[in-house]
């Protein structure tokens, strides 16, 4: 069996809601080192929605005189952790963050944070449950425990799917903003896996709106007709990072759709906590 179970990352507020990504930013805990907590603060400043920033806007979020943000931005610079464009002075990361990134993808990193919470998740319903993160215009299988039952939901670590059809992808790419979603999704025509699927990009768009206002997706044959899936979205500092789903034979899950739900929607909010900020 195989449901699409979705992924990518961008902030929570709607569309059009203007989110400062600092405001996820917890404060300083006692014993911690101030020079490192500020360098540490100034990199968790950049995200999807904010990828650059300048010296003065940098101060200015965080409360401090420009010469400090000054010294710290250039000192991450001359680490490869931050680039700065010579004509217009604005920082953006650098290539010592992606190579960071590739060893925590390849350490496992996110998936041990959420294993506990899969395993939970799999005695109270099992039924499998998958941890998906966004790559491109779909998802892919970060984690995953299979259900108990003899008919279920195998996922395969590392799998990609379709980021339109199934309820991992509707709770990852409801948090998209439109002009990124129509690139993805509107370069060409979606593809229809049955009568099920969303393959009309406003339609897609009007279910994002709904998977919003709910907190969570459900999708019933979407890609496999056989199977249904509950889905919440995951989110790391502000942004969405992963959804949280558990996926199973249709009969099953929608006869217990609605306990599922508040399982899935608990569980993706201590993965929220998990991924931390």
């Amino acid at each position: 069996m195989a449901e699409a179970n979705g992924t990518t990352a961008v902030d929570t507020a709607h569309e059009g809601e203007s989110v400062d990504p600092a405001d996820f930013l917890a404060p300083p805990q006692p014993g911690v080192l101030q020079g490192a907590d500020r360098a540490l603060l100034v990199l968790l400043s950049f995200t999807e929605r904010r990828p650059e920033w300048g010296v003065s806007e940098m101060a200015r979020r965080h409360g401090w005189d420009k010469a400090v943000a000054q010294r710290i931005l250039t000192t991450l610079a001359s680490r490869s952790f931050l680039t700065c464009d010579t004509t217009t002075r604005r920082y953006r990361l650098g290539p010592a963050v992606s190579r960071l990134a590739r060893a925590g993808e390849h350490s496992g990193v996110l998936p041990s944070l959420v294993r506990p919470i899969l395993a939970g998740l799999l005695r109270e319903t099992g039924e499998s449950v998958v941890l998906n993160v966004p790559q491109g215009a779909g998802y892919r299988c970060a984690a995953a425990v299979d259900g108990t039952g003899p008919v279920r939901y195998t996922a395969i670590i590392g799998a990609v799917m379709p980021g339109h059809a199934g309820a991992s992808g509707h709770a990852i790419f409801a948090h998209y903003p439109e002009a990124e979603l129509r690139r993805l999704f509107g370069a060409t025509p979606l593809q229809r896996f049955n009568d099920h699927t969303v393959t009309d990009l406003d339609a897609l768009l009007a279910l994002y709106a709904d998977v919003r206002a709910r907190g969570h997706s459900v999708s019933h044959g979407e890609y496999d007709e056989a199977v249904a899936a509950v889905s919440a979205p995951v989110f790391q500092a502000g942004t969405v990072a992963a959804s949280l789903t558990v996926i199973g034979p249709a009969h099953r899950v929608t006869r217990a759709a609605d306990r599922i739900t508040e399982l899935v929607r608990s569980g993706a909010e201590e993965a929220t906590a998990a991924f931390g900020s």
